[in-house]
């Protein structure tokens, strides 16, 4: 029986990769129209518990 890793790795790779997704998705979002921003809004729900959070700070809803 083999392992993929020390799961708290696995978890802070996962933890790295999703902070490097949000922020690209919040870089489209500057630039992006109404109908885009619904769209990266749904996209961050979908990504990270926190996303209620990100979504009002910078008011993509």
């Amino acid at each position: 029986m083999s392992v993929a890793g020390i799961e708290r790795v696995r978890e802070l790779r996962r933890r790295r990769h999703r902070k490097q997704k949000v922020k690209k998705l919040l870089r489209k979002a500057e630039k992006a129209s109404q109908a885009e921003k619904a769209a990266i809004a749904e996209k961050l729900r979908k990504l990270t518990p926190g996303a209620h959070e990100i979504i009002a700070a910078h008011g993509l809803e």
